[in-house]
């Protein structure tokens, strides 16, 4: 069985989304439907159609998401050992050699990776090249503009 790593918040979120895709889009689309029959002929019906369809995609995430968080494995960084080194959960920051720039990252499960807000999934190209490593260590990362060397300047367990 595939093990789907998350961090407590992380799990946290998929449960509220689980619980809102029951609790109110489930009733919503059942009810547009129900109102899309009472037009008529489901056949030509567009309204019918478009609900049913969306019923497919929320009855879809619902399994997604129970499937999940049934084979999820939470990890909460402020358990493990605070060595340096780069694990699931952490936050790091990471100058890149060349242009001094600095970034900061916290590595997380594929389902709450936003790279906007910084959060990085564990199975990035950036995350792989710098688990296991520890503050201090040069790292090079095959990046879509090319290989990147990176230094580890911190490695935070919040």
């Amino acid at each position: 069985m595939q093990r789907y790593p998350m961090t407590p918040e992380g799990k946290i979120a998929l449960e509220k989304e689980l619980q809102h895709l029951k609790s109110v889009e489930r009733p919503r689309i059942t009810q547009a439907i129900a109102e899309a029959r009472e037009h008529g002929d489901l056949k030509e019906n567009a309204e019918y159609h478009a609900a049913r369809e969306q019923q497919g995609f929320c009855e879809g995430r619902i399994q997604d998401i129970e499937g999940k968080l049934g084979a999820s494995q939470v990890i909460d960084v402020k358990d493990l050992e605070q060595n340096g080194r780069v694990v699931f959960g952490v936050t790091v920051t990471i100058e890149n050699l060349d242009t001094e720039e600095r970034k900061t990252y916290k590595i997380v499960g594929d389902d709450e990776a936003d790279f906007k807000i910084n959060k990085i999934s564990v199975n990035s190209p950036i995350a792989r090249g710098l688990l296991s490593k520890s503050e201090g260590d040069e790292v090079k990362i095959v990046t879509p503009q090319g290989e990147v060397e990176y230094e580890i300047v911190s490695v935070e367990y919040l």
